[in-house]
């Protein structure tokens, strides 16, 4: 899940160096059995393919609030967060030193065995975004051109754990 908005920070590695500016994550955000809950809501919810132009991708989505439509390149209001979202909302707020009305999207994403995500900037119409991830381990990829090559980092994604991304690691 995903939710966009507003302020930074960092996660760090073992040497006490910022993994990359911008980043910043927090394990055992949530407990297992809040976990065990939001994967039946999600479950329970009518999530669609993921279409992206002509393609359909291997995961499937939900937008509270705003939703972006890939087939026509617009970004338009849609139904509001439902009531089970909003504590999580605040908490994920909290996390990120924001307010929770700052917080104005939710995007659920379930990715069965097999699906995965290409390299991707998140749209720029919000400053930031926060994720918490359920279920299954995960890395999150990032790469910046430098020159004619690449420097790439990943972040580990653990379940229950959140994530903020800002500044370099949301634009760069």
């Amino acid at each position: 899940m995903n939710m966009f908005a507003h302020p930074s920070a960092s996660q760090a590695d073992l040497f006490g160096q910022p993994l990359l500016p911008g980043l910043r994550q927090e394990h055992e955000f949530i407990t297992a059995e809040e976990e065990r809950a939001l994967i039946a809501r999600i479950d329970a919810t009518d999530l669609t393919p993921f279409r992206f132009q002509q393609w359909t991708g291997k995961r499937l989505t939900r937008s509270y609030g705003w939703s972006y439509d890939f087939q026509t390149s617009t970004f338009a209001p849609t139904e509001p967060m439902p009531d089970w979202l909003l504590p999580l909302k605040a908490r994920a707020a909290s996390f990120a030193g924001l307010r929770a009305e700052d917080l104005v999207q939710a995007l659920l994403i379930r990715y069965d065995p097999g699906a995965g995500i290409g390299w991707h900037r998140d749209r720029p119409v919000f400053e930031h975004v926060i994720g918490i991830s359920l279920g299954e381990p995960a890395a999150m990829r990032f790469r910046r051109r430098i020159g004619r090559r690449f420097e790439r980092r990943n972040a580990p994604l653990a379940p229950r754990s959140i994530y903020h991304l800002s500044g370099q690691a949301r634009h760069a």
